[in-house]
């Protein structure tokens, strides 16, 4: 059986012994790219095509680099012979495989959100008026629809969460197995058995994760907006946002180290007779 506990000091291990390897494809993957898309939001006027081109353009870039630099993170993580030079091109020979996959479980998931909001608009409910924050010219919806749309929410939470405990080893097995589509179905037979489990440690690790951020964010914004002053404003935004980036990259790296070693103790355990 596989002790969630065993994972987690395999991973204590591989993070003693390759931080050195691991922390520059994270920053370059994961932090940089984050910090730069935030920055032309912050600086950047909203509402024009220029905007919403470039913005896009450096949504898509920073998506890509984040997943390579979790391939390459779950190479170093998985195979102690890796280095970091055969990591890179690794990833890089899985990441379009990884960002397809990403893409069709990103556009099922928009799909499954369209009930509801067909559900509010027959309701008479005004996206543009809530958006607006309207509450002269919005129409609330009925108690039929905003109960079915209570009850589709809670369903969809759970669905997610399950989905996303089955799902936990794509990136491990586009990598070192070198599936494509078939990665979806080999990481839910590979989890049988530990979904809850999974779900336990993923609840866990997105309340540290959240809590860890708010306070790098709040601590710093309130420290970077006394140093400006009013003036500064929209600087100690973006610069509390980089403080928050770097907390988030940190834990995205122990996520894609955690999910390798799940994935070794996963492998070994099916391997053996």
């Amino acid at each position: 059986m596989v002790k969630m506990g065993t994972v987690w000091d395999r991973t204590v291990e591989v993070l003693n012994g390759r931080t050195g390897m691991i922390a520059p494809i994270a920053v370059l993957g994961i932090l940089l790219p984050s910090v730069v898309r935030d920055g032309f939001v912050a600086f950047s006027a909203p509402g024009t095509a220029m905007f919403a081109l470039v913005g896009g353009v450096l949504t898509i870039v920073a998506l890509v680099a984040m997943i390579w630099a979790q391939l390459a993170i779950v190479a170093i993580a998985t195979d102690p012979a890796t280095d970091a030079p055969a990591a890179r091109r690794q990833a890089s020979a899985r990441v379009w495989p990884a960002l397809g996959i990403t893409v069709i479980l990103m556009i099922v998931a928009l799909l499954f959100v369209v009930p509801p909001i067909v559900v509010l608009i027959q309701s008479g409910f005004d996206f543009t008026a809530a958006a607006n924050g309207s509450s002269v010219q919005m129409t609330p919806p009925s108690a039929g629809a905003a109960g079915f749309v209570g009850l589709y929410g809670l369903a969809y939470m759970i669905a997610v969460i399950w989905i996303g405990a089955r799902l936990v080893l794509l990136n491990p097995v586009v990598l070192n197995e070198r599936l494509g589509i078939g990665a979806i179905r080999r990481s839910v037979r590979l989890t049988k058995g530990l979904t809850w489990r999974i779900i336990g440690v993923m609840i866990l690790f997105a309340i540290v994760t959240l809590v860890s951020t708010w306070a790098a964010q709040a601590v710093t914004g309130i420290l970077f907006r006394l140093a400006l002053g009013a003036d500064g404003i929209a600087t100690a935004t973006f610069l509390s946002g980089i403080a928050a980036t770097i907390v988030t990259t940190a834990f995205t790296a122990l996520a894609a180290v955690f999910t390798a070693q799940l994935y070794v103790a996963v492998r070994e355990k099916s391997v053996t007779p």
